[in-house]
């Protein structure tokens, strides 16, 4: 059997690796079509159905420009195929985020977004208003503070305090005209986050062009931006971090992995382990102290009030709820593994993920003694794991999460110096 995997991998990628780049292009933008027309098909999701009819044309016609340019063996041009790139993205991501936006605040009682859109705006009106967003926890088994007329759910802040700042020109404005949609804002921040990271990105022009398709163009960020979308604008900077510390530039790496881990929780392996390669390869370099300063510096500021006035429910808000241990249903339970198994068996909820983290970790120093110093990109590839293995086995979580991993699998292989054996085979899959 593990032969004839191995024989099967290396077919795909002996094939993968002998298209054009056009090609390629012309593969991941056929595939995400696919995948738009399969989601608005089958999702039950008001959001994403209309994302799907909205993108699979864009892509369908990406797909058909980038095989008519292999066929007239323009084969480098990558001037042409990020102009390529940058067409899908307004037909894939902006205007159906702009008619989404709209319809929501047209027609406020329809789910033209997921709900954490409409939590972080709530979030930002409370805080302009000075009270703290972290109110709702569960007493008894009943939630307190839980807002009126929504699931319990929705009640709940599962962010760290500064994600507020995407609904603050909600909160500012009281127009319901969708231009003030926290969407919009945090898909301006991720595409401006972006380009400033793969300015500073040490790859190729090509490698650059492919982790901005991955993280904005292709459905694995189009999609998440056009309904959702907290989670990229943490991936923006964790790229600028990346970005960043390659090239050794300590004040920004520490700003912006300071202000994706004071955002949400889900920066913080990230960072960490950033920061700990960077202690450990550059002896006698101190530029690892100022980031980790900056970055404790940046979350305990903005943290540190809000944990302060109520502990216990900003520990129910930020730890408890995301990974299903406050005893109220998210929809962001996926049938995944640990979500399963803990509806078959629900103590497995308290004691799956602590039992998990400890088998990767130990599988992690393993790899890590193998292999080091860690570089970035190895460093990477054993976060991606970690990622992998707590999203299998979280009671609640969501199975778009999985762009964590697949984000920072693709930037390893950007900043590898030489052509991994998998070369852009994460990059094939994402689309499909």
């Amino acid at each position: 059997m593990n032969a004839r995997l191995t024989a099967a991998r290396a077919r795909i990628v002996d094939f993968w690796g002998a298209l054009s780049p056009w090609s390629r292009d012309a593969w991941l933008y056929g595939g995400s079509s696919i995948f738009a027309l399969g989601l608005a098909l089958t999702t039950t999701q008001p959001a994403q159905r209309d994302w799907g009819w909205l993108a699979a044309g864009p892509y369908a016609l990406g797909a058909l420009v980038a095989f008519s340019m292999r066929r007239w063996r323009i084969r480098r041009s990558i001037v042409g195929r990020i102009a390529l790139t940058a067409l899908i993205g307004l037909g894939a991501l902006a205007i159906p985020l702009g008619l989404e936006a709209r319809w929501r605040h047209v027609n406020p009682g329809q789910a033209y977004a997921q709900p954490e859109v409409g939590v972080i705006e709530r979030s930002a009106a409370l805080v302009t208003k000075g009270l703290d967003p972290y109110r709702a926890y569960v007493n008894d088994g009943h939630v307190v503070n839980a807002v009126k007329g929504l699931p319990a759910y929705a009640s709940f802040f599962p962010y760290l305090p500064l994600m507020s700042v995407f609904g603050l020109p909600s909160a500012a404005t009281h127009q319901s005209t969708g231009l003030t949609d926290a969407r919009i804002i945090m898909s301006l921040a991720t595409v401006l986050v972006m380009i400033g990271a793969l300015a500073l990105l040490r790859a190729p022009p090509d490698r650059r062009l492919r982790v901005a398709q991955i993280l904005a163009v292709l459905p694995t960020g189009a999609l998440f931006l056009s309904t959702g979308g907290d989670d990229m604008p943490i991936l923006a900077l964790l790229l600028l971090g990346v970005a960043a510390m390659e090239r050794r530039a300590w004040r920004t790496a520490g700003v912006a992995l300071g202000i994706a881990a004071a955002m949400k929780l889900t920066a913080w392996p990230v960072v960490v382990v950033l920061v700990v390669v960077a202690a450990t390869r550059r002896r006698g370099d101190r530029g690892w102290v100022r980031v980790a300063s900056l970055v404790a510096g940046i979350v305990a500021v903005t943290a540190a009030p809000f944990a302060a006035l109520a502990p216990r429910a900003f520990l129910a808000n930020v730890v408890a709820f995301p990974l299903g241990l406050s005893g109220v249903t998210s929809p962001a339970a996926s049938p995944l593994p640990g979500h399963l198994l803990t509806d078959a068996v629900p103590v497995l909820g308290h004691v799956l993920i602590p039992v998990t983290l400890i088998a990767v970790t130990l599988g992690g120093w393993r790899h890590v003694r193998r292999h080091w110093p860690l570089s970035n990109p190895r460093a990477l590839r054993a976060i991606a794991v970690l990622f992998i293995g707590v999203i299998l086995a979280a009671s609640a979580t969501r199975i778009g999460y999985g762009i964590y991993p697949l984000n920072l699998l693709v930037w390893a292989w950007a900043l590898s110096p030489v052509r991994e054996p998998a070369d852009e085979l994460v990059a094939v899959g994402a689309a499909r």
